[in-house]
């Protein structure tokens, strides 16, 4: 094999291929890169047996074939090359080498035979449609802040994705929660997508999707079986097996007889959560909120560090109330409002609140409070 590749280019694929290999393998081929060359392309695979991402490249391809070479190190090199280099890689297929070449540098990296690399068997995908960039990245960056980390209930551990209902209109559905807090947020269900069979996407792929979807008119054909999920673009394919498991029943924690309604200014609010909250116990981070008529008061009292208080205008019109949450859970909430207006729902201090974005429902979130 004998290839050129733009310095850039190269960068790119290798920087998503190198976040998919786990840093600790006891299966060595893992730790490497698969690079194939054929044509005028050359693909970049890795995986680490959950999730593969295979990255087509335009190169100046002067010998077809194939090897495998450590991710890590592969990216590091090119990362350190100067920008604007021609990288040459070069494998005779007998030394056991990869001899890489740019300007002045040279380096020689030992590889595993490209017989020895796992490739994610082929699966039927039961449903396939397309969705924009900008559509898929909303979907799953508003969600993916309530994933459970808890590893004993592996179920809660990424994105539940599915179709479902709102208001009678057909949506493409992501709901994550963590048992403290919910995220649901709804888009138009893509043409397609009807049949679509609820999956639990993890956490892991929800992250390397991200690196997918910064064009926002870039088509994502996605395909989803019992066992896998696949997004595509033409450059990227990125497969991952989806969790086993069944997500619980969501739609019983959302309230739904929530009447107490403060409407604030989501950024003022997330700052003054944040400035309040600095003289906290870590542990618990526990902010009051007391609301009396258009006022609300945010405090802390830690008694080993400290206290402090803050008054925000806002819209409330309902009787006093006072209620406990996590700060770290305020501050994730308020900071996905893309407008300008936060609406929180109460109906006590002991229930589980509600809040959305103004008036629009298709992204609504629901957090449990805390005893202050």
């Amino acid at each position: 094999m004998k290839v050129s590749i733009e310095r850039s280019t190269l960068l790119k694929a290798m920087s998503q291929a190198q976040s998919v290999v786990e840093r600790r393998n006891t299966i060595p081929i893992l730790a490497n890169v698969l690079i194939e060359a054929e044509g005028s392309t050359v693909s970049l695979r890795a995986t680490d047996l959950d999730i593969e991402v295979v990255d087509k490249v335009g190169g100046m391809v002067e010998q077809a074939g194939a090897t495998t070479v450590g991710a890590h190190t592969l990216h590091e090199i090119v990362r350190k090359l100067p920008d604007g280099a021609i990288v040459e890689l070069a494998d005779d297929g007998t030394s056991g080498r990869l001899e890489i070449n740019a300007g002045r540098s040279s380096f020689s990296l030992a590889t595993l035979p490209k017989e020895d690399f796992p490739v994610m068997a082929t699966s039927d995908y039961d449903c396939n449609f397309t969705a924009k960039a900008a559509v898929l990245r909303r979907l799953f960056d508003k969600s993916k802040f309530a994933i459970s980390t808890e590893e004993t209930r592996y179920y809660l551990n990424g994105v539940y994705m599915h179709a479902s209902e709102r208001d009678g209109e057909k949506v493409l559905r992501c709901v994550a929660t963590d048992g403290h807090r919910l995220a649901r947020i709804d888009a138009d269900l893509p043409i397609g997508a009807e049949e679509l069979p609820g999956v639990i996407v993890p956490r892991k792929t929800v992250g390397e999707l991200r690196k997918l979807l910064d064009d926002d008119e870039m088509d994502i054909a996605v395909s989803v079986s019992e066992t896998k999920i696949r997004f595509a673009t033409p450059e990227i394919t990125l497969t991952s097996k989806v969790i086993d498991g069944s997500f619980p029943d969501y739609t019983r924690v959302i309230p739904v007889g929530n009447t107490r309604k403060l409407e604030v200014d989501a950024a003022e609010f997330a700052q003054a959560v944040d400035r309040v909250s600095t003289v906290s116990s870590e542990r618990s981070r526990a902010v009051k909120l007391s609301l009396d008529e258009d006022r609300l008061v945010l405090s802390v009292n830690a008694p080993d560090a400290g206290a402090a208080e803050e008054e925000l205008a806002v819209a409330y019109g309902d009787e006093r109330l006072e209620i406990g949450f996590n700060a770290k859970y305020l501050l994730e909430i308020s900071s996905q409002v893309d407008r300008e207006n936060a609406v929180f729902l109460f109906n006590s201090s002991g229930d589980p609140t509600l809040m959305r974005e103004g008036n629009d429902d298709s992204a609504v979130y629901v957090v449990m409070p805390m005893r202050v």
